[in-house]
């Protein structure tokens, strides 16, 4: 049989699982298919091995196996938790037995599947999976608890004895990764049906599953925060915290996502899949399954050099920062566009700024510099828009003798409080600027668009441009400004640019406390999408 896939969610396309009828050569796997991350399935590419004939449960495999190998003694995983085995040793321990006493008892559990098949009639045999009956796991006992996971046939990492390592003459390993330097091949074999648990391996792996079938659901690194890995000092610490089938979402809020990211994969005996490293996934096997893994470290790792791993780490965080960055900041865009279309200027928005304009014309001497008139060449979608940014100071500010007493809401210095700052950016951003309009605002306006606009309140309204970037930006505004405002270079000279900044930040009696305004902001934002 084929394996099979199935998508639970939009998996962009260059993550998808690709499936493949044979199997490629050793340079198109090293060339095309192994540097691109992805998970890769290979159809019957061990159905040559030796083990494919011989090791079958159900045609006399466990005979073979216990007479090959019987003397053995192996370590078993053996877990109050089963058919789920976690990965942390509060939840299993390592437990010494003859390998022919597993056999054993997978031997009894092969004769009750008998014994349920041949005493169910006909009628009932055609709605009945006689493997997962309900009569044969009801007569489970402690063998049921015990796991053979990761029993080394090979190991190059480790000096001790591998356990199995007689078994070595029954697989081959596969020519595509024959140039590989391996780390360790190892032997898989569950008596019941078992489950182990969400994690991912910090080598590549080829799973080739020899006998029977397993069910095998991926996420790319980059579903990493929906399925809250345990801490990285911890000793599970590529063990996902998640359950995947319950997840606690009063706990774990962003687990509810997670299956939009994962793609299911069913392995039947013969089929072999590549796991790239990083990649999360959770394996559930079907009774008497057998299966014997590759391990071996990346090209990337292996040319990583510890001298390096301070400056790759800032360098990943940034990049990840960037990202959550760009995420938060589109969906809002979503969110707050759905019923933001172009607005028409309103008779009371034009009186409105000529109002405030008249009000203010003794702001300052500088308030006459508006040579080419921008003020009456503003369309009415920006009107709009700067009548919005004066009303918002405006309306913030409490007129005490001096309009200069701005509203609690708005006057958080950031140098003074940055911690109630973190906390104005929730970790659940869908819409961060859904209650941010001065952040609204601006990203709902065309760069060079808002630069005019920030030259008129220069030349009209200088106090209330003051106001709106000392006591107004709040982080999440900062970050979208300086973001216009790199837009507004990409499309000026260098004439253009200096002359914008000089006369922008010619309005404020201390420039660099409005840099410091602005750039504090920004870093409060990124500090919060690390956080995230």
């Amino acid at each position: 049989m084929e394996a099979e896939a199935k998508e639970e969610g939009r998996v962009e396309q260059a993550l998808q699982v690709r499936q493949f009828e044979n199997p490629p050569s050793a340079e198109d796997f090293s060339t095309e298919i192994e540097p691109t991350n992805v998970p890769a399935v290979f159809h019957g590419a061990v159905k040559d091995w030796k083990a494919f004939s011989k090791w079958n449960p159900f045609n006399g495999g466990l005979d073979y196996l216990e007479e090959k190998a019987g003397s053995a003694v192996v370590e078993a995983m053996h877990s109050k938790s089963a058919p789920v085995f976690f990965g942390d040793l509060r939840s299993h321990e390592r437990v010494a037995i003859p390998f022919s006493a597993f056999i054993a008892s997978c031997k009894l559990y092969l004769h009750k599947v008998d014994v349920v098949s041949t005493s169910t009639t006909v009628t009932e045999e055609s709605s009945l999976e006689p493997s997962y009956s309900k009569e044969v796991f009801s007569t489970s006992d402690t063998s049921d608890q015990f796991y053979i996971a990761q029993v080394p046939i090979l190991n190059t990492e480790s000096k001790e004895r591998c356990q199995l390592e007689i078994l070595r003459e029954d697989i081959q390993m596969p020519l595509f990764i024959g140039m590989k330097t391996l780390a360790s091949v190892n032997f898989w074999m569950n008596r019941t049906r078992s489950r182990s648990s969400n994690h991912y391996d910090p080598h590549h792996n080829l799973l080739c599953v020899v006998a029977g079938s397993k069910e095998v659901v991926l996420w790319p690194p980059s579903a990493c925060p929906f399925l809250y890995p345990m801490p990285i000092y911890g000793e599970a610490s590529n063990h996902s915290a998640v359950d995947i089938e319950n997840p606690n979402l009063s706990f774990h809020v962003r687990a509810k996502h997670s299956k939009q990211y994962s793609q299911t994969i069913v392995l039947h005996s013969g089929d072999a899949l590549f796991i790239p490293e990083g990649w999360f996934h959770q394996v559930d096997s079907d009774e008497l399954t057998i299966a014997v893994n590759f391990w071996w470290k990346s090209n990337l790792m292996s040319r990583m050099l510890e001298h390096m791993d301070g400056y790759y780490l800032r360098r990943i965080l940034s990049r990840l920062v960037d990202k959550e960055m760009d995420q938060i900041l589109h969906n809002s865009m979503v969110c707050n566009f759905k019923g933001r279309e172009n607005h028409a200027v309103t008779h009371e928005d034009s009186e409105g700024i000529h109002v405030f304009d008249s009000n203010h014309q003794r702001e300052g001497s500088k308030v006459n510099r508006d040579k080419h008139g921008l003020l009456q060449q503003l369309e009415p979608h920006a009107l709009h828009l700067l009548y919005e940014l004066l009303s918002l100071v405006h309306d913030a500010v409490k007129v005490s003798g001096q309009d200069q007493a701005v509203d609690s809401n708005y006057s958080k210095d950031l140098s003074v409080n940055p911690r109630a700052e973190y906390n104005q950016i929730t970790t659940d951003s869908s819409c961060l600027m859904e209650h941010d309009p001065v952040a609204n605002i601006f990203w709902a306006v065309e760069p060079l668009l808002l630069q005019r606009i920030l030259l008129v309140m220069v030349n009209h309204f200088p106090r209330t441009l003051e106001a709106l970037i000392l006591h107004m930006l709040s982080p999440t505004a900062a970050e979208v400004l300086t973001r216009k405002f790199d837009e507004m270079d990409q499309l000026s000279t260098k004439e253009q640019q200096d002359e914008f900044y000089q006369l922008f930040y010619s309005i404020f009696d201390d420039q660099y406390a409005a840099m410091d305004s602005i750039l504090n902001g920004k870093e409060l934002f990124n500090f919060q999408m690390l956080r995230n």
